[in-house]
């Protein structure tokens, strides 16, 4: 009788879990960017009040990078251009987390806030691509809001760098808005919600607020409708 076939081993299991993560990354790269984005939602809060968190803060804005160049790389965007961004954030956020300099914030945001905003280009010209409509480019919608939200705060940080006092709130108001108070005030200008406590109160702070407002408006109006609108006429069920 022939031998029975081996079974596998937990050893071989946990050894096959990293092939089919990497697997998944080049299939279906928006997905992961948006799982980890939201996940940095979660964890940024504990990582502002103590100097190893803003470290492993720095660590994982690493991460996000890695993969936001990932996702140029699946799109019709340079991949040149993401890795020519991507780079020079990378090594800023090094620095940050070896030396606990918070004088280069301003620096990084900068930089990382142009490679947001171009990898988001290119995810709405990879959704608009053609007209079948994948997985991916369903994770993409998602993907591309986390990434513009993203790069605007980034850019409000340069603003509050700049100009100081550019933003108060409800508490301290006469402080300097912390990165999740940003990130905030992004997601609920972007989302045209309203419900966030920090206001910008100078004017080149309103400008950039005025200018995230429209991007809302403009990606729901043409990047959302037009996947509905695909996904309808694809419908089995569709004349």
């Amino acid at each position: 009788m022939p031998a029975p076939a081996p079974t596998n081993t937990s050893d071989d299991r946990g050894g096959g879990y990293v092939p089919v993560v990497l697997a998944v990354a080049r299939r279906q790269p928006s997905a992961i960017l948006l799982a980890a984005q939201l996940a940095g939602v979660l964890l940024y809060p504990f990582m502002e009040s103590s100097d190893v968190g803003r470290a492993l803060f720095s660590v994982f804005g690493i991460a996000i990078l890695g993969l936001v160049v990932l996702a140029v790389r699946s799109s019709p965007g340079l991949t040149w251009v993401g890795a020519t961004l991507g780079i020079p954030a990378t090594v800023l956020l090094l620095i940050q987390a070896v030396s606990g300099r918070d004088g280069l914030l301003p620096y990084s945001s900068a930089v990382e806030a142009a490679l947001y905003f171009y990898a988001a280009g290119a995810l709405v010209a990879y959704m608009l691509a053609d007209r079948e409509i994948t997985r991916d480019e369903l994770f993409a919608v998602g993907a591309t809001f986390t990434l513009v939200a993203w790069a605007f705060a980034y850019l409000y940080t340069v603003c509050q760098a700049v100009e100081p006092g550019s933003f108060t709130a409800a508490i301290d108001p006469t402080g300097n808005r912390s990165w999740m108070e940003l990130l905030f005030l992004s997601f609920t200008t972007l989302s045209s919600t309203g419900l966030s406590d920090v206001v910008p109160v100078k004017p080149f702070a309103r400008s950039v607020v005025m200018l995230e407002q429209l991007a809302g408006i403009a990606y729901v109006a043409m990047v959302v409708s037009r996947l509905v609108g695909l996904l309808v006429v694809h419908r089995p069920d569709a004349d």
